[in-house]
C-alpha cells in the first residue's frame, strides 16, 4: 500500500469477542488503533478578524494544512486588495510551528465587477468568489438580491478564469419554510445556473438535504461539488430542541430530518469524489449565542476531525475516510495534495465545556462530552 496515496493503519491492540449461538463466531475486535492519512484541509471555514481570530486559528492551523476562509466580515471582503489585507492578518496569527495557508476568497454583491474577478484570479491568492443571498445568513445583508439579474456577467466571467462560486444555498424569502430553503434554492437557482453556464465550477456549502445530495450527484463530475460539516453529519433537528433550546447547535443552514442526515452520511462515505471536508467551523462568543436572539454558527475546530472518524468508522467506511478529508477538495480546486500526514487514534477524551478567552467563552461542539477519536500531529 503506498503511503503517499494510501491511509495506513496500526492497531495498538485486540480482544478476542465469542459471539455464542450456534455456530459460535469469535469476532476479533480492536481496542486501540491508529490511522495515519494525508493531512487535511478545511475547505469552508470562518477564522473572522481581530481578538476573535487570534483565538481560534490555532485550533484549525493544528489539524489543517489550508483553509478556504469565509469573506463575511464587517464589512466584508469584496474586492481583491481587502482580502490580500485579510490574508496579511491571518498569516501573522498562525502559530510559529504551523505552515497553515489560508486560501482567500471575495463576497459576492450586486455591484461585484468582472474587472474584479479578473484581478481576483490574477492575485493568485483568490480560490473562489462566496454567494450569500441578501439576508440568509451571519453578516449576508451586503449579499446578492438577484443573482441572474445583477451578477450574470460577473459569473460568466469566473467560468472564464476558472474560478469557482461558492454557494450559501438557500433562498432568503421568509415566505419559504426555514426547512425548505435549501430546496427551493436548488430548484430556482442552482438548476438554472449550471444549465446556463455548465462550465462555472460551484460549491455547494454544508448540503443538509438528501434534495442536495440528489441535485449534486446529477451534475456532471468535476463541476459541481459539495462540502459536508460535522454537524450536518452527525445531529439531526432534534439537537435543537432536546433538553431545552440548544442554542450551541443552531447554524444557518439549519440542521434538518433524520432521513436527511442518513442521506448524506451515506453519499459522504460512499467514496464518491463530489464530497469533501468543509467545517463551516464559525465562532461566536459565548453570550451571543446563549441570548434572547442568538447567532447561527457552530464551533467544532478542535473537534472536527474527531467526529469524520467517528462517522466514517460508524458507516464502517473508514477506508473512504482520507479521500473525504484529503484528496477529494483538493482535485476539485486543481491544487496539490498535501505531503503532510496527521495521525488519527482511537483513544477517548473529553471535550472542554468551553475555551476561555480575554474576550469571553466560545462553547465547542460535542462540549462536555466524550468522544472516542483524536486526532494528533505527525
Amino acid at each position: 500500500m503506498c503511503s503517499e496515496e494510501r491511509a495506513t493503519w496500526r492497531d495498538l491492540g485486540a480482544v478476542i469477542v465469542d459471539c455464542g449461538g450456534q455456530g459460535s463466531v469469535k469476532r476479533l475486535i480492536s481496542i486501540k488503533m491508529e490511522l495515519t492519512i494525508t493531512q487535511p484541509d478545511d475547505w469552508h471555514l470562518h477564522l473572522r478578524d481581530g481578538s476573535l481570530l487570534e483565538a481560534v486559528l490555532p485550533h484549525s492551523a493544528k489539524h489543517f494544512a489550508r483553509a478556504i476562509v469565509m469573506p463575511n466580515l464587517k464589512p466584508p471582503i469584496t474586492t481583491t486588495a481587502a482580502a490580500v489585507t485579510y490574508r496579511e492578518s491571518i498569516l501573522k496569527a498562525i502559530p510559529k510551528d504551523s505552515n497553515f495557508t489560508p486560501l482567500m476568497t471575495l463576497y459576492l454583491t450586486d455591484v461585484t465587477t468582472p474587472d474584479e474577478i479578473k484581478l481576483a484570479k490574477k492575485s493568485g491568492l483568490v480560490y473562489g468568489v462566496k454567494l450569500y443571498p441578501a439576508g440568509a445568513t451571519t453578516n449576508s445583508q451586503d449579499g446578492v438580491t438577484d443573482l441572474f439579474r445583477n451578477c450574470f456577467s460577473v459569473l460568466e466571467e469566473m467560468s472564464e478564469q476558472n474560478l469557482p462560486l461558492l454557494v450559501h444555498g438557500e433562498v432568503a424569502n421568509s415566505d419559504v419554510d426555514i426547512f425548505d430553503r435549501e430546496n427551493v434554492f436548488i430548484e430556482t437557482i442552482l438548476e438554472p445556473l449550471v444549465q446556463k453556464l455548465p462550465q462555472l465550477k460551484v460549491v455547494m456549502e454544508h448540503i443538509t438535504t438528501a434534495d442536495a445530495v440528489k441535485f449534486v450527484e446529477s451534475c456532471k463530475e468535476g463541476y459541481v461539488a459539495a462540502t459536508v460539516t460535522p454537524q450536518h453529519l452527525l445531529l439531526n433537528r432534534n439537537a435543537l430542541f432536546q433538553g431545552g433550546l440548544q442554542p450551541h447547535n443552531y447554524c444557518l443552514p439549519v440542521l434538518k430530518r433524520e432521513i436527511h442526515r442518513q442521506a448524506i452520511v451515506s453519499a459522504v462515505t460512499s467514496g464518491s469524489k463530489r464530497f469533501f471536508l468543509g467545517t463551516d467551523s464559525a465562532p461566536h462568543d459565548r453570550h451571543k449565542k446563549e441570548c434572547a436572539c442568538g447567532c447561527a454558527g457552530i464551533y467544532n475546530s478542535p473537534v472536527a476531525l474527531s467526529l469524520y472518524a467517528k462517522v466514517f468508522e460508524e458507516a464502517g467506511a473508514l477506508d473512504k475516510l482520507e479521500a473525504f478529508t484529503s484528496f477529494n477538495g483538493p482535485d476539485f480546486y486543481g491544487l496539490p495534495r498535501n505531503k503532510s500526514k496527521i495521525k488519527l487514534r482511537k483513544a477517548p477524551w473529553k471535550v472542554p465545556d468551553y475555551f476561555s478567552f480575554p474576550f469571553g467563552d466560545i462553547v465547542p461542539m460535542y462540549a462536555g462530552e466524550t468522544i472516542e477519536w483524536e486526532a494528533l500531529p505527525c
